[in-house]
This record gives C-alpha cells, sequence and structure tokens, in this order.
C-alpha cells in the first residue's frame, strides 16, 4: 500500500468514526478489489464473494467504534472478510471451478482480474501453472484454503494470522503445514524433469 493510500486510510477510518459514510467510499476504493479476490478465492463463487465483501464494509462502518484507530484497517477487515467467506462456504456447502464463467461473458474471474501486462515469459507454461495450482488449491478444505490465501495471498505472517482469525498458533500451523504438504503432493509432477 502506498503512503498516500495510507494516509486516505486513516482519514477515512478518521471520518467514519464521527458518522460520516463519505469515509467508507475511501476504503472500498482501496480494499475492495483485493478483498474480493481474496474472498474468492475461499468460496469459488464470485457473486457471493462480491456480497460477502458487501456486507463486511458495511459491518465495519457500522462497527468502526470498535476498531483500534491507532492499528491498520486492513488486517481487522480482511478478517471480517476471510471469517465470513468461510462461513458462506459452511453455509453453502459448494464448490464451484476457478474457470467457471460467472457472467455468462466467456471469461472466468481469474481472466477478468488477470495482469494485463504479462512478461515475456513463456506464456504456455505459466497458464499451464497457474492453472494446475488452482486445481490443487480447491482440493484443499476451506478452513486450509483461507490460511492459504491469508499467508500466501495477503502476505500474512503466521503471528498476523492468529490474531486476525482467532485461531491458536498451534492450529494455525498445523493447517498451514498439511495444506502445503497436500498442496506439494497436489503439484509434485510440476518439478519432475520430464
Amino acid at each position: 500500500m502506498e503512503i498516500r493510500d495510507e494516509l486516505d486510510e486513516k482519514e477515512a477510518v478518521a471520518r467514519m468514526a464521527q458518522g460520516d459514510i463519505s469515509g467508507l467510499e475511501t476504503l472500498v476504493y482501496i480494499h475492495q478489489v483485493r478483498a474480493v479476490r481474496a474472498a474468492y478465492l475461499i468460496i469459488q463463487d464470485r457473486g457471493l464473494a462480491e456480497e460477502v465483501v458487501q456486507a463486511a464494509f458495511i459491518r465495519a462502518f457500522e462497527r468502526i467504534a470498535q476498531f483500534d484507530g491507532r492499528r491498520p484497517f486492513a488486517p481487522w477487515f480482511f478478517r471480517s472478510v476471510v471469517n465470513d467467506a468461510l462461513k458462506a462456504v459452511q453455509r453453502n456447502k459448494r464448490t464451484l471451478s476457478l474457470d467457471s464463467d460467472p457472467d455468462g461473458n466467456g471469461l472466468s474471474w481469474f481472466e477478468k482480474f488477470a495482469d494485463s501486462h504479462p512478461g515475456p515469459e513463456n506464456l504456455l507454461e505459466k497458464e499451464e501453472t497457474r492453472q494446475a495450482v488452482q486445481d490443487a488449491i480447491q482440493q484443499l478444505p476451506p478452513s486450509q484454503r483461507a490460511l492459504i490465501v491469508l499467508k500466501y495471498y495477503l502476505g500474512m505472517s503466521e503471528a498476523e494470522m492468529v490474531e486476525e482469525t482467532d485461531v491458536p498458533a498451534g492450529t494455525v500451523k498445523w493447517r498451514l503445514y498439511m495444506a502445503r504438504k497436500r498442496l506439494r503432493q497436489l503439484l509434485a509432477y510440476l518439478w519432475i524433469d520430464k
């Protein structure tokens, strides 16, 4: 996050604490895309991911008095998004492909948000690897998927994950260990010399 975003975020939180809903607009601008991506990686349903994020933003506005303004907003907010995404998975007990066409326009969710300026790397190999990783992540239980998102997508440390998920440190470490182990098993063929 850039310094300007950090300043905008603090100003937005301060405005929300005073009951000014315009602060929420700034926070949506800063965090919405990343929040929807995180929720989608857990839920695997774009529409539901957007609903979860929208509800999380509204709840953040309603509960801003519970937020410690001396701390960064993003971890507090993303904790809510991840927890709500896990609850949504439990409620729906369904899994959709990451390659599904959520809008009926011929583009998967990942294609809609893909980098529009790919480097000169071998695009075919990159696409095959991306697909393999997506398929492997889909095979993880939602609780492990959530930790993979927190660790590798949102860049949280294990200590931050413990704090943000209210899951004991030992459980976070075990779930991450099991998720990594399973992903290594599922993706081992990518590293075998052909």
